[in-house]
């Protein structure tokens, strides 16, 4: 039951009954209704905020946790980039030199991906700029990484064929320094022994007894063992591969050949003997090399077994002009 309020009436001096408008009542309760519907949405926003329900939270955390992982993946792409640009600078400068191959260069190793959008599943995704940028860094990574292990099986192969180039060039004295007379005649113009005239000497005498063992220079094959080219006499070919040849001649009539055609021989194998076949005036050993069908001067190859000191004292004899022996 509704209270019953009056006023003092100064005029009648008494008191009189307060009269309720309809009017005032309706903005009351219109105003009562403003602020409780106020006070409820306060109270959702605050219980979403600070009561939020567990699968919320749950969901929350895994999105922050994401979050991290996103920027921790990202830290591993940077780190993993150093390293293989330390790799590819390593590749380039250091290994790809030495086996005289060429660089490969920095716009092929890190060319991009062109045609279609690639990343365009990730459009209008949470983060997408964050994904696409580490999606391309990693597919680029991908990429140098082929390139590098393709790089990598190429220097492999190279390195192996530079053993093998080493092991077959002709780089030592085919006749033991103990074992030589003398340094007859080396690789230039000579005077001929026979007709006395001055002629190009494409080789170098080393003048030692008959019999002395005479040495392969490099790993090869066997290509001639016999006396079929004129003024070589019992002669033998070593063909060592990579456009080297080696010629030994005059070797000595009896049991000439250590070694028979298509034999593979070692550097340092005993291939023949010293002798005085064909047209020579002397026993000696008349010792020529071949690179690309052109014959060089063998005194560039004897690193393999001189010291410098017999190196100079070789590479001195074998510039005098004298005669040579065949």
């Amino acid at each position: 039951m509704s209270k019953v309020k009056y006023y003092y009436d100064s005029e009648t001096l008494s008191y009189r009954k307060v009269e309720t408008k309809k009017r005032r009542f309706f903005f009351r309760s219109l105003l009562f209704l403003v602020v409780s519907f106020c006070f409820g949405l306060g109270c959702f926003f605050f219980a979403d905020a600070f009561l939020e329900s567990p699968e919320l939270k749950k969901s929350r955390d895994k999105i922050e946790y994401l979050k991290l992982q996103l920027d921790d993946v990202q830290d591993d792409v940077v780190r993993l980039s150093t390293v293989i640009e330390n790799i590819e600078d390593r590749d380039n400068n250091i290994y790809r030199i030495y086996f005289d191959a060429n660089p490969i260069p920095a716009e092929q190793r890190q060319a991009g991906f062109g045609g279609v959008n690639r990343y365009k599943e990730y459009e209008g995704e949470p983060s997408a700029k964050k994904i696409i940028a580490l999606r391309e860094s990693i597919d680029r990574l991908k990429k140098r990484t082929a390139i590098q292990s393709q790089s990598l099986e190429e220097i492999a192969v190279l390195a192996e064929d530079k053993e093998k180039l080493l092991a077959s060039i002709p780089a030592i004295q085919p006749v033991r320094n103990q074992d030589l007379t003398r340094m007859a005649s080396g690789y230039g113009y000579r005077t001929d022994p026979f007709n006395k005239t001055r002629k190009f000497h494409f080789g170098m005498d080393f003048t030692a007894p008959r019999g002395t063992p005479v040495f392969a220079t490099g790993d090869g094959l066997v290509e001639r063992a016999d006396a079929n080219s004129s003024g070589y006499g019992n002669h033998i070919r070593i063909d060592h591969g990579f456009g080297y040849v080696s010629l030994y001649a005059h070797l000595r009539r009896s049991k000439p050949y250590n070694v028979r055609p298509g034999q593979k021989v070692k550097r340092g194998d005993i291939i023949g003997y010293v002798g005085s076949t064909g047209r020579s005036q002397a026993p000696h050993l008349h010792y020529e090399v071949f690179k690309d069908k052109e014959r060089i001067n063998p005194i560039n190859f004897y690193y393999g077994n001189l010291t410098p000191d017999e190196f100079n004292a070789l590479l001195q004899k074998s510039q005098q002009e004298n005669i040579s022996l065949d």
